[in-house]
């Protein structure tokens, strides 16, 4: 665990630690949807500061005559914080033996950072120099406001990346209000609308809360990449007599190589 998360300064036993980072894993692990659809490469720890883009942009000068030089082009990453509070009262009850702790604002703050980092790879984030798969993408359909007329634009998606050259398999990307609705609705009142879908795309349907509407992802490999520098950690701030303030944190930067690889999927 990074130093700079400062966390041996907290008053929090180690039970206590173990609780909050089971607790943040169990929230964060099913909505961090957008970097399971793509290429992981990480973490690489706090000091890591860039993603290698792997092209050069020309300079307009240089130190002497007689040499030519370029500049390599790199994506910085973003640091992301969400911050919460704890009450050391329950910290305090957990360490007695407490098996129902309220840590509401544990939760809060990683669904925060989830969603936050579900946009940016879904739908970009500009000050960050991010660019998102719907941005990017020449591919998009729309999705419709009824969960039963779905399976044909998502049909239509899968067959349209085909028809572009782009290998499967592929998965889907659900906005929170879209997958709520697909996994409520029966089609004909019999056969589940979400395992039509499954068979549809040949792949995983993923509930991703900060998605608009829907986004179909190729899972063939090298055209997304998610780099990670901290991977998402718990650090202290400070505390007083009734709260430890404490924030969850990550670095990444996201890049895609092959726009052509997404299907945007408009609500």
């Amino acid at each position: 665990m990074s130093n700079h998360l400062l966390r041996s300064h907290a008053p929090i036993s180690d039970a206590g630690w173990q609780l909050l980072d089971e607790e943040a894993r169990e929230r964060l692990t099913p909505a961090l949807a957008a970097r399971r659809l793509v290429e992981f490469s990480g973490p690489h720890g706090w000091q890591h500061s860039a993603l290698n883009l792997g092209r050069v942009e020309a300079l307009g000068s240089t130190p002497c005559e007689g040499v030519s030089a370029v500049r390599r082009r790199i994506l910085a990453l973003a640091e992301v914080r969400a911050g919460f509070e704890i009450s050391r009262a329950e910290l305090r009850d957990h360490d007695r033996g407490a098996d129902d702790p309220d840590l509401e604002p544990l939760d809060s703050a990683a669904r925060r950072i989830a969603v936050a980092e579900n946009k940016a790879v879904f739908h970009g984030w500009a000050d960050a120099s991010i660019e998102g798969m719907t941005e990017v993408t020449p591919h998009h359909l729309e999705l419709g406001s009824e969960p039963d007329t779905y399976p044909r634009p998502v049909a239509a998606a899968v067959e349209l990346l085909l028809s572009s050259g782009i290998a499967g398999p592929y998965a889907l990307a659900l906005g929170s209000d879209q997958y709520k609705r697909v996994v409520q609705t029966a089609e004909g009142g019999g056969y589940p609308l979400l395992e039509h879908l499954r068979k549809i795309i040949e792949g995983p349907i993923a509930w991703a809360p900060g998605c608009d509407g829907a986004v179909l992802v190729s899972q063939r490999g090298g055209d997304f990449i998610f780099e990670s520098g901290q991977d998402l950690s718990i650090g202290y701030l400070h505390h007083d007599s009734d709260l430890v303030h404490l924030y969850l944190e990550q670095s990444f930067a996201f890049h895609v190589s092959t726009p052509e690889a997404a299907v945007a999927l408009a609500a």
